[in-house]
């Protein structure tokens, strides 16, 4: 739980607003870590079930509440006499409650379908392909955060166009998708490495799916 909060406040703050050129294509630098929350769902899902990966989410979206709130009263405050930073300040943190609105509206919707879509397919198969469950969990979730998130947070925003945010959009959904591909074979590990230790291995085969309950 906390390094999945780390990650999502850090992509949501640090990394989120930033767009980077590779090779002639622009994409936005968060995508760098921020898919590391989505291997954490996956993992959580697949050993603890559903409504424990429900929980850790909501500790998730309270954090990034917080954060919007923290950083709002303090771009608000006055500048004290001399201190010649306040607009590079309100550059960087200013629009953090419009992104923390976006990021909770797109993880919201993204990370509840990526962790019922993966809950449903461990049924559905059995427990088998692990591979296919978290690929094609991802490939939904990602789908729905990237469709709700870009255009929140960055349609019409200073410095960003619509070709801008259309661009980074669907490159960053490949990334997203492609990043998961890559870790696939760390989250084996990991997801095996917890089922010895723990012993559990969770089927949701009566599990609540409201993502409004806290109940396990």
């Amino acid at each position: 739980m906390a390094a999945f909060v780390t990650v999502l406040l850090c992509a949501g703050i640090i990394g989120v607003g930033k767009r980077s050129v590779v090779w002639g294509h622009a994409f936005g630098a968060g995508i760098l870590f921020f898919p590391l929350s989505y291997v954490f769902g996956d993992v959580l899902t697949e050993v603890y079930g559903y409504a424990r990966s429900r929980r850790v989410i909501w500790a998730g979206f309270g954090a990034l509440i917080f954060a919007s709130i923290m950083s709002t009263v303090i771009v608000k405050l006055p500048a004290a006499p001399g201190w010649a930073q306040q607009e590079a300040y309100e550059d960087i943190f200013g629009q953090t409650p419009r992104i923390a609105l976006a990021s909770l509206t797109a993880f919201w919707a993204g990370e509840f379908l990526n962790s019922f879509v993966l809950a449903k397919l461990k049924i559905k198969t059995e427990g088998r392909f692990l591979w296919m469950r978290t690929i094609g969990s991802t490939i939904v979730g990602e789908g729905a955060d990237s469709l709700i998130f870009y255009p929140i947070a960055f349609l019409g925003a200073k410095g960003w166009t619509t070709h801008d945010m259309l661009e980074v959009m669907m490159s960053n959904y490949v990334l997203k998708v492609a990043w998961e591909v890559v870790a696939t074979p760390v989250t084996y590990q990991v997801v095996n490495f917890l089922k010895r230790v723990e012993h559990e291995d969770y089927y949701d085969r009566n599990t609540d799916f409201n993502p409004f309950t806290l109940e396990t």
